[in-house]
């Protein structure tokens, strides 16, 4: 590990899960984000290339715990992505770009693939 390594902002999905098949209709998509010593102001979810959504933010106890996030989603049949992205408590959404968690600590934004029936 880098001898100083940067706390980056993350987020996560945690449901539905990689390859999950949910059915259609009313889904939730919900997951965690993080920023120490920043904390996590804003969370938007994208499905396929469409536009982000605000997500609903749960109470957060301080900068330095994770924040759970959740979105209401109208599940359609076929193939969907689902991306996240976070906003941490200066402003700095949490990048696109992808690295390695060595030596820095991994980024990029989470996605899953899901199939609805």
């Amino acid at each position: 590990w880098a001898r100083r390594a940067p706390i980056k902002t993350q987020s996560r999905i945690d449901t539905p899960k990689p390859f999950a098949r949910p059915a259609a209709g009313p889904v939730t998509i919900a997951g965690v984000a993080w920023a120490q010593r920043r904390g996590i102001t804003r969370v938007e979810v994208r499905v396929d290339d469409g536009s982000w959504q605000d997500a609903d933010l749960a109470v957060q106890a301080g900068v330095d715990t994770w924040r759970q996030w959740s979105l209401p989603w109208q599940a359609a049949p076929g193939g969907h992505t689902l991306t996240v992205r976070a906003t941490d408590g200066t402003g700095q959404v949490q990048t696109e770009q992808r690295a390695r968690t060595i030596p820095d600590g991994a980024s990029g934004w989470h996605s899953v693939f899901v199939t609805v029936p």
